[in-house]
């Protein structure tokens, strides 16, 4: 390292040997640092990445599900013109989610859509995302043109995991429902079904644990990243459930006020 030449004549002597000598120890610190902070960086892009990737496999995953089972009911029903109907509405909304999924996996994985979403609107957009099941959940908004402030496709998501994992846990004969209504400041998504129920250690220590799933294709994350959206827009989930009775899920989200 050359700072400057010496106006004086300068012996290099033991003061000087330690002077260039801590200069070198401080200068290769801050490369190390550089180096180390840009290897995080990269880590962490990662690590976005990986998790992005096993959100959009866990979507595939249902989708895959919802479209075998609609060729499955296919071989009973093609010749009826409502089913024709649902079967060409499922395979269109199941094409656009997964070009979403593809645009979101091409893009930076925190870049957020955020913005106004109407809640009777997207739920209607996933009771007709379950046509293709034999049991259809049933929507009554209480409560229209409730609004909160989200990513619709995350909300969307999110919504569509609880109600689907309700008609897998419900018989055939049984009923799933999905209530929109409003408490003060909050509006409520109540997704109830008349299933196998779940005992409270289940809930309180797997429910919503990462990657632990009862399902032997699930990937254990649906549910995680269920409470931690909710949680992340400032709401919550909670769940009541009992075993060979069914369950209730309420997500609760702040209402977005008009400015």
């Amino acid at each position: 390292m050359v700072l400057a030449d010496s106006l004086g004549k300068v012996k290099f002597d033991w003061e000087i040997s330690d002077l260039l000598k801590t200069a070198a120890r401080q200068a290769a610190a801050h490369l190390a640092q550089a180096r180390a902070a840009e290897a995080l960086t990269v880590a962490r892009q990662f690590e976005s990445f990986n998790r992005a990737a096993a959100f959009v496999v866990h979507d595939i995953k249902n989708l895959v599900a919802q479209l075998t089972l609609l060729l499955a009911n296919a071989q009973r029903h093609k010749h009826k013109p409502e089913f024709q109907e649902d079967m060409l509405a499922t395979i269109e909304s199941s094409i656009a989610r997964m070009n979403r999924m593809l645009v979101k996996l091409h893009d930076k994985p925190e870049v957020t859509g955020a913005g106004a979403v109407k809640l009777d609107e997207m739920l209607e957009e996933v009771i007709r995302s379950k046509n293709a099941f034999s049991l259809k959940p049933v929507l009554e908004v209480q409560s229209p043109e409730l609004r909160v402030r989200a990513d619709r496709e995350k909300l969307t998501r999110v919504v569509g995991h609880i109600v689907q994992n309700a008609i897998e846990a419900t018989p055939y004969l049984g009923k799933v429902g999905v209530t929109l209504a409003r408490q003060e400041g909050w509006a409520e998504v109540v997704v109830t079904d008349t299933g196998v129920g779940m005992d409270e250690a289940f809930i309180r220590e797997r429910l919503f644990r990462p990657f632990d799933s009862t399902k032997g294709t699930g990937m254990g994350i649906g549910a995680y990243e269920c409470k931690a959206y909710v949680q992340e827009l400032g709401g919550d989930i909670t769940v009541d459930s009992q075993l060979g009775q069914g369950s209730r899920f309420t997500l609760r989200l702040p209402l977005l006020t008009a400015t």
